[in-house]
């Protein structure tokens, strides 16, 4: 029996459906396989960088940690957290770790190292801003370290210099943003981050501070993408800062000091709000504004840097 016109055509018909059912099989097969490779290649990274953490940790010599140079809340956030983290997952000795950081943001780190090395002991802040802002042209346009730049090569060696050691063993930074990348970006769970980090109650640095009221909130407001450095935004904060002060005093930690791209809103002293920035001099000044957050009954400011230092010291933010 010889097939008809119409029926030739269904056939012809199912025959493209099946062809294109196919195509799309394979082009979503294709795309698992590209996928499946690209977690591979993810997982592989990870695991290089666990292993250097071995190698880094199996020997007896000193560990230089740092230097830190990117944002104060990644610090406070994951780094600090995930240095201990090192520490405790591979037995290293504190004597083994040489912190480098600045503005006394070593009193972050306790007891892990004990040999810290301060940063503007080994530059000026106007050097300091100089030189990260030729990193960040170097690195991507971010302050983040994903690679090691000229500048950390540079102080490696002055730190080597400063303490006369003849090598080291180098806890970088990048190690932390290259395992972390993926959680970032939102494709680990929680429980990634929470097995490769320590989080604990931060020690309040024993140091000399300005005159202060027996109550207080800390309040530090930034420019940031959340907060931009508009004029609204900048009428906004003084009417939250003078909204605080009719119910309590209210001290500022606006620096004037210009290390990154964050610049302070400034808001001038009034009745009950307190402004302390000559007592925020560069080499110290964080490690005062720790001491002043926890003292205090709350703290209120831009989401980020000292937003997750607060918690750490058992304040209110």
């Amino acid at each position: 029996m010889t097939p008809t016109p119409g029926a030739a055509l269904n056939l012809t018909g199912r025959q493209w459906r099946r062809l294109a059912w196919s195509v799309n099989r394979l082009r979503k097969q294709g795309h698992e396989i590209g996928e499946a490779r690209k977690r591979l290649a993810t997982y592989r990274a990870e695991w290089a960088i666990e292993r250097r953490l071995a190698r880094l940790a199996a020997g007896t010599g000193p560990i230089v940690v740092g230097p830190w140079l990117s944002e104060v809340g990644y610090e406070v956030l994951y780094w600090v957290p995930f240095v201990r983290w090192v520490q405790a997952q591979y037995s290293i000795h504190p004597s083994r770790f040489v912190v480098v950081t600045r503005g006394g943001a070593a009193a972050w780190y306790g007891d892990m190292g004990q040999r810290p090395v301060e940063l503007f002991d080994l530059m000026t802040p106007a050097e300091f801003a100089a030189r990260n802002t030729q990193r960040m042209a170097e690195n991507r346009g971010t302050l983040k370290q994903f690679d090691i730049s000229t500048m950390d090569r540079a102080l490696l060696a002055q730190v080597h210099e400063r303490l006369d050691l003849r090598e080291s063993e180098w806890l970088h930074p990048s190690l932390l943003y290259g395992l972390f990348h993926q959680f970032w970006l939102g494709h680990r769970p929680p429980s990634f981050l929470e097995r490769r980090t320590r989080y604990r109650r931060l020690t309040v640095p024993v140091m000399d501070l300005p005159p202060l009221p027996a109550s207080y909130v800390a309040v530090k407001f930034y420019g940031a993408q959340s907060l931009p450095p508009t004029e609204p935004v900048r009428r906004m904060v003084q009417s939250i800062v003078r909204r605080l002060a009719e119910r309590t005093d209210v001290v500022l930690l606006d620096t004037g000091l210009a290390f990154d791209d964050h610049e302070d809103f400034v808001v001038g002293a009034a009745n009950r709000v307190h402004v302390v920035r000559d007592a925020l001099v560069p080499r110290t000044n964080l490690a005062v504004q720790t001491a002043i957050i926890a003292g205090a009954t709350a703290y209120v400011g831009t989401c980020g840097a000292l937003a997750w230092l607060a918690p750490m010291l058992g304040v209110h933010t």
